[in-house]
């Protein structure tokens, strides 16, 4: 079992930045996959970026170019530089760690309970 922290969100004005951090009980090094999902008022969860164990990221389009995901395994955080937000960023962000135990086992996903983010215009 890994736990999830998340912490960084709050409230801004449009244009402005914020960092997210989420914090694993577990080694994140061992993971698939490390990531980044929010759900905005009356919107179904989606993800924002994720970026696996060798480095690679993924971004969704509404967020490339401002957003930025980077994982230190040393202290088995990951972190969601956010700029230039924008009012439909607001959202509750949530951290995701993606897990294969073992070669012939299934993928189990674990998940933070989110932070809030508001983006004022």
């Amino acid at each position: 079992q890994v736990q999830l922290v998340e912490s960084g969100g709050g409230s801004v004005q449009a244009g402005g930045s914020l960092t997210l951090s989420c914090g694993a009980s577990g080694s994140i090094a061992s993971s698939l996959m490390m990531g980044w999902y929010r759900q905005g008022p009356g919107k179904a969860r989606e993800l924002v970026a994720a970026i696996s164990s060798g480095g690679i990221t993924n971004y969704a389009d509404s967020v490339k170019g401002r957003f930025t995901i980077s994982r230190n395994n040393a202290v088995n955080t990951v972190y969601l530089q956010m700029n230039s937000l924008k009012a439909e960023d607001t959202a509750v962000y949530y951290c995701n760690a993606r897990y294969r135990p073992n070669p012939w086992s299934s993928v189990v996903n674990f998940w933070g309970k989110g932070t809030p983010v508001t983006v004022s215009s």
